[in-house]
């Protein structure tokens, strides 16, 4: 038995080992000066946008030159475009043929590329967007005009590289606003430095490993994932000190209705989102006098929130809404726009879904609102290293903490309210869709097979898993440096603070150390409760599960995270190690799929061993 088992890990060793050397064998020799250069000039002028090399003098808190800060940005951008294109050119080498939801996206794409705009496949059943559709195709176009290049599968699929470069642009310049607007709250001097934690934030993001594996396929999930994070980029700007003006106004609406093509769900993120993120803003301005019951806007950061902070944030925003009704409508009326325009669609269209509806049928699956922590969990375990290690470390403190620290997902009778909700929701609320069983290519239909099918008994001891993960998901949303101050603000209410004048860019990333560093800030509580209605309204309508509906939650949330440093010297109180660690993780679970995509592929068999589809090759995905 040890033998044979011996014996069969030695020959999987063997047969990894050429499959890799094959696959290094292909990319080598397909490397071209004309490929690098490219690849090179992209690097440096998207890292050029995202940390423009500014000559100046450096604190010992920042990189000490802007060209070593843009050096390590563009070789970050350099390698990931490297193994991205390495990628889409495996996937071209071994697949060549359209594979899965390609068969809908590439014979779209192509279509349009001979200006028969006017066609369109009824078995499409989005709007622009995740299943590839006009703007998706239409940016194929365009880009294959630039390019010279012809609308071939093996052309389509390297477009999304471009877009996965460019999502982390967005995100890099998304966290450092959402950095600049914590220390405006704060009435911190809010440096306009890039930090590096933002930069590796956004590398992570990129590298997370639905998005990236999607880089090499003609999928447009990264393509809507980078439509969401523009229009959420152009919304930080919008709440910054200077008001907005009318083209800001028409840009949100611009940016929010392409965001709508790329999928209908969007509207979610677009709409109740940042369109509530904008009213809570502008409600914070409204002067204590003008209210008559509520003194101001209850909204502690995260931290220091508990069950009557959650209660208290959502009754003064809406006290203090229904008392400012006009200057609430001054600022969202963009999103109330895209909002109508939305609704119009839905009501010319007799529903959200195109072509074919019957398998698309809304309905309410709150389950999904379990699934999504687990999903986090795998994803995000290295930010929960410092939990786990507390707990590991001094599990009696640990514990003794977590009842008593006042946060709202953390005390004994919520964490009995959300287990008992969670067993309710296992038992009355579990949906099956047919295509999560019919289709063994995708991964979901393993864990459905091993654990909420296996019994029913099972099922509903996943409760405790749910409940853990969404702890340590809420904990790294909530847990700051030990070292780290920040405004209690839950019990007394008082005027925002006045942010100072930001200094001038000097082109160098900023470490946590940093005097300027608001990192380690924790999102406001309004923040996270609109994170998770948002998120709520955008999955529990599907009763398909697909890791990729949680692709969006996930990177909001990946967003908000504050930074962690160790209070001590050295490299970890500089840099926030998890990333690090997160980095390594994503390339690991990136290399494991990308490897089962390409060389374990496998032929469908029906129960008397039947070769089934005509004997073409079925690959594993997410």
């Amino acid at each position: 038995m040890v033998g044979s088992l011996q014996d069969l890990l030695l020959a999987f060793v063997n047969d990894a080992q050429r499959n890799l050397k094959d696959a290094f064998d292909i990319w080598a020799q397909s490397l071209r000066a004309q490929a690098l250069v490219t690849v090179i000039l992209t690097s440096t002028f998207l890292a050029w946008i995202i940390c423009p090399p500014v000559k100046t003098s450096a604190s010992p808190s920042q990189i000490k030159s802007p060209w070593v800060s843009y050096a390590l940005v563009s070789t970050s951008l350099f390698l990931l475009s490297l193994s991205g294109g390495a990628w889409t050119l495996l996937v071209n080498r071994y697949v060549p043929e359209p594979y899965l939801d390609e068969f809908f996206h590439i014979p779209q794409a192509q279509v349009y590329c001979e200006g028969r705009y006017r066609q369109w496949d009824d078995k499409i059943t989005t709007p622009p967007g995740l299943y590839g559709v006009t703007i998706s195709y239409l940016f194929s176009v365009i880009y294959n005009k630039i390019t010279m290049l012809t609308c071939e599968t093996s052309t389509l699929r390297f477009h999304n590289l471009s877009v996965v470069l460019v999502i982390v642009a967005a995100a890099a310049q998304c966290r450092n606003l959402i950095e600049r607007r914590q220390a405006e709250r704060v009435g911190k001097v809010a440096s306009t430095n890039l930090s590096l934690y933002s930069f590796h934030t956004a590398i992570n993001i990129a590298l997370m490993p639905v998005i990236f594996f999607f880089s090499g396929l003609y999928y447009t999930d990264p393509l809507s994932t980078l439509a969401v994070l523009l229009s959420y980029r152009h919304h930080l700007q919008r709440v910054g000190p200077e008001r907005p003006g009318l083209l800001s106004d028409v840009w949100t609406v611009i940016l929010g209705v392409a965001a709508l093509f790329m999928r209908q769900t969007n509207v979610f993120w677009v709409v109740v989102y940042m369109g509530g993120l904008e009213a809570v803003y502008n409600l914070r301005s409204v002067k204590p006098g003008a209210q008559e019951f509520l003194t101001t806007l209850h909204d502690p950061p995260l931290s220091n929130s508990g069950p009557d902070d959650w209660f208290f944030c959502l009754l003064t925003i809406a006290v203090t809404a229904l008392c400012n009704p006009a200057k609430v409508l001054r600022q969202i009326w963009p999103h109330l726009t895209i909002l109508g325009l939305f609704a119009g669609f839905v009501a010319w269209n007799e529903g959200v879904v195109l072509g074919d509806k019957s398998n698309h049928i809304a309905t309410i699956h709150l389950a999904q609102m379990l699934y999504i922590w687990p999903f986090f969990a795998f994803f995000s375990l290295p930010l929960f290293v410092p939990s786990i290690l507390g707990f590991i470390t001094r599990p009696l403190q640990t514990i003794h903490s977590l009842i008593l620290r006042p946060n709202a997902l953390f005390t004994i009778p919520w964490a009995l309210l959300t287990a008992l909700l969670s067993a309710a929701v296992v038992r009355y609320n579990t949906i099956i869709h047919p295509f999560t069983l019919a289709d063994n290519r995708h991964y979901m239909f393993y864990i459905f097979r091993y654990t909420i099918l296996r019994s029913p008994l099972i099922r509903l001891l996943l409760v405790i898993p749910y409940t853990v993960a969404r702890w340590l998901v809420w904990g790294s949303l909530s847990t700051t440096t030990p070292s780290t101050t920040q405004p209690s603000g839950p019990k007394p209410r008082t005027a925002p603070a006045q942010p100072k004048a930001a200094p001038e860019s000097d082109g160098q990333l900023t470490l946590l150390d940093s005097p300027s560093s608001v990192s380690d800030t924790t999102p406001t509580t309004s923040t996270a409760i609109l994170w998770l209605l948002t998120t709520a309204l955008s999955l529990v309508t599907a009763p398909l599960v697909e890791p990729r509906y949680f692709i969006l939650p996930w990177v909001f949330y990946r967003l908000l995270v504050p930074s962690w440093s160790f209070a001590s010297v050295g490299i970890g109180k500089r840099i926030d190690l998890r990333l690090v660690l997160e980095t390594t993780w994503f390339v690991g679970v990136n290399a494991v799929t990308m490897y089962l995509f390409l060389f374990r592929p496998y032929v469908w068999k029906d129960s008397e061993g039947n070769v089934l589809d005509s004997g073409s090759l079925q690959r594993f995905m997410w």
